[in-house]
């Protein structure tokens, strides 16, 4: 894998994130993918067990629920690939409602090993919600707001 197919595949796992339609995201995947949604998870093992997860057919300890069609927005980027491994990180925001105001950002850092068909078969991911900035006073000669 180089930097451009890491990117080209996280464009392709924003859109089935997008579409949650069952074949965009088992494309993404090796049949026998490990994915974790945290670094120590018990991973979710198999490509079919990882599309379940997605669409909330299938419960995992740290698996969140399906998010409401238009409510987030997401961007990744390559950062480090060195061989079958890649490194990406981005931020995913989610709106109060869809093509509402935003109401929480995370950052993101995935880690990927890719199979030689550029389908994922290792996925871990990390992230952290970033902190709401209170409202900044105006400064001295400025109009509020």
């Amino acid at each position: 894998m180089d930097k451009a197919e890491v990117d080209q595949w996280l464009r392709a796992y924003v859109e089935a994130w997008k579409s949650y339609d069952r074949a965009q995201i088992g494309e993404l995947f090796a049949e026998d993918v490990r994915y974790r949604y945290h670094p120590y998870d018990e991973p979710v093992a198999g490509r079919e067990a990882v599309v379940r997860s997605w669409l909330g057919e299938e419960e995992h300890a740290c698996a969140s629920t399906p998010d409401e069609p238009g409510t987030f927005t997401a961007a990744y980027q390559a950062v480090a690939v060195d061989g079958d491994i890649a490194v990406a990180t981005g931020t995913s925001s989610y709106l109060s409602e869809p093509g509402g105001a935003v109401e929480e950002v995370y950052d993101n850092c995935f880690v990927m090993r890719f199979d030689s068909a550029g389908r994922c078969r290792e996925f871990t991911e990390w992230y952290v919600q970033r902190p709401r900035r209170p409202a900044t006073p105006p400064g001295p000669g400025q109009a509020p707001g």
